[in-house]
């Protein structure tokens, strides 16, 4: 049947990157579930946008880092369509300060770990409940964990390490269910981006085009969130076999060693 028929998760998928992926999903024939902190009337536009090509796709409101929240969120997606695909661990949140890791603050921490890898690991634990029931009555059907990270997950920066630590904890959690959840079918990647545009990035826009113009890429311009959505797609299709556990970078060439 291909993607059609099928049902997408994208969490943080109204805005930034996680709508670049909803949409290239839409596009590709998924329905989809985006999820967000914001309401409904806030991000209408960019449902609407999705709902040109896939018009049964919903948004649901939810903090990731809640467990009532994922245990809502879950049960929306179920009660709209009895079923769920793909998963994209996409919601994601930056420091509210930038502060060298000599002076930064525990509550910043806290609310970047919370968010950034707890809330995906635990809403991965859940979904990987639902797609192993899936499998036992219908094990022919391509499902798949998408976990997007960050260059930040191996690339220092010591005035946001909250955020780096965050996706270096994505990337092994990708290792691990991938391991474990192999038996059942279910391929788990890493899709890790580099320089995108979007707004958690447009507060360093200068200081960014400043380093690409001087080298800092081997491809010279700034990352889409289209880019990351057709790496996504690629990876939801069943488009790379054999590959579980794989990471996608996504960035241009900037953490290709070169001398």
């Amino acid at each position: 049947m291909g993607n059609h028929g099928k049902v997408a998760l994208v969490t943080g998928g109204a805005r930034g990157i996680g709508l670049g992926i909803a949409a290239k999903l839409a596009e590709a024939g998924f329905t989809l579930a985006i999820s967000g902190r914001r309401s409904l009337e806030q991000v209408q536009p960019a449902l609407d946008e999705i709902r040109k090509h896939s018009p049964a796709s919903i948004y649901a409101q939810a903090d990731v880092s809640s467990g009532e929240d994922r245990r809502r969120l879950l049960q929306a997606v179920e009660e709209s369509f009895g079923r769920l695909d793909v998963l994209v661990n996409n919601a994601g949140i930056a420091p509210r300060v930038r502060a060298d890791i000599l002076d930064a603050q525990e509550d910043s921490f806290d609310e970047l770990i919370a968010t950034n890898l707890k809330g995906p690991y635990f809403l991965t634990q859940a979904v990987a409940a639902w797609m192993i029931r899936q499998h036992a009555s219908d094990p022919a059907v391509h499902r798949s964990i998408v976990n997007i990270s960050s260059v930040s997950a191996t690339v220092a920066s010591v005035n946001r390490g909250d955020y780096c630590i965050s996706k270096a904890g994505i990337a092994m959690a990708t290792r691990l269910w991938a391991v474990r959840l192999a038996e059942y079918g279910i391929g788990v990647y890493e899709v890790r981006p580099g320089i995108i545009e979007s707004d958690m990035t447009a507060g360093v826009r200068g200081k960014y085009d400043a380093l690409i113009e001087a080298g800092l890429l081997l491809e010279k311009r700034w990352g889409t969130a289209a880019d990351v959505g057709r790496a996504v797609c690629l990876l939801a299709s069943g488009e790379l076999p054999y590959a579980t556990g794989a990471v996608l970078v996504v960035d241009g060439g900037l953490t290709l060693p070169r001398l």
